[in-house]
């Protein structure tokens, strides 16, 4: 964060001293190389500085924060074009856009532990006492749906290619007994 930092103090030295945009990019990168800016981020920098910004301490702004954040939220809190933004996040930044990943349930390993445990006490219980499954009382059957009005996209995330897919419960009939 800190050479980001740097680099924007770079970017508004050179445009006080009257330089131009290209002039600007050609300096960062032979300054930066590897690890300069790219030039989007950099143009972005210039136009906020022509519109007055000036200081290079801007508030912070994370995908990191709110991954489910839009590019159109992300443009109207930054004040630049959507092409910009998603320039930055999917060439500067490596990130993509992941739908959740739908598995059948979401336990914690404590939860597991428990029903294991619950399933193991039955089982003995059953071989241990021939009239167990006789005391066992059943009755109606009523189902219940569960109700998700989030979409797909609105379960979708931003991720970088190293981050595990986000992952989401998915709503199954369920019994009530």
């Amino acid at each position: 964060m800190s050479e980001s930092i740097e680099q924007c103090y770079c970017i508004m030295f050179c445009y006080k001293l009257g330089d131009t945009e290209v002039q600007t990019i050609q300096k960062i990168q032979q300054a930066f190389g590897d690890e300069a800016m790219g030039i989007t981020q950099i143009k972005e920098w210039y136009k906020c500085l022509k519109q007055g910004q000036t200081s290079v301490e801007s508030k912070p702004r994370s995908v990191e924060d709110d991954r489910r954040i839009t590019i159109n939220e992300i443009t109207e809190e930054v004040g630049i074009s959507t092409g910009s933004v998603h320039t930055i996040l999917t060439e500067d930044l490596a990130m993509r856009r992941a739908s959740a990943k739908f598995v059948p349930k979401l336990l914690v390993e404590h939860q597991i532990q428990l029903c294991l445990k619950i399933a193991q006490d039955l089982l003995d219980c059953a071989n241990s006492d021939s009239n167990f499954m006789k005391t066992i009382i059943t009755g109606d059957e009523t189902w219940v749906y569960g109700y998700d009005p989030e979409t797909k996209f609105q379960s979708s995330q931003w991720k970088h290619q190293t981050s595990p897919r986000p992952q989401k419960a998915r709503q199954v009939p369920a019994m009530l007994r």
